[in-house]
């Protein structure tokens, strides 16, 4: 009987529509991720923009990737070669306290 009032395109625009929020969900968390990251930001300009991501989250993720963006891919870049330079000084330190 549920069956009969709920039709297949209705079921596929559900999950579509569940799928957007879980994708958008995980975007705001790589904006945010991003935002405390940044370098370059002072902690005013970052407590401005996460305030701006929670009260307008669809404007203020859009507007972030407007305005830093770009660069974004750059800070995952550095933060990835910071992890793996700490990773391998940690590595050769312990090999040598070994010895």
């Amino acid at each position: 009987m549920l069956a009969s009032n709920y039709p297949l395109f209705d079921v596929f625009m559900s999950t579509l529509y569940f799928a957007l929020f879980f994708v958008w969900i995980i975007f705001v968390f790589h904006v945010m991720v991003d935002i405390f990251r940044s370098h370059d930001l002072s902690g005013g300009a970052k407590a401005l923009w996460v305030l701006f991501i929670i009260v307008l989250p669809l404007i203020g993720t859009l507007a972030y990737l407007l305005v830093r963006g770009g660069s974004m891919h750059e800070r995952q870049l550095h933060a990835v070669a910071a992890q793996q330079k700490a990773f391998e000084d940690y590595v050769r330190n312990v090999a040598n306290s070994k010895q």
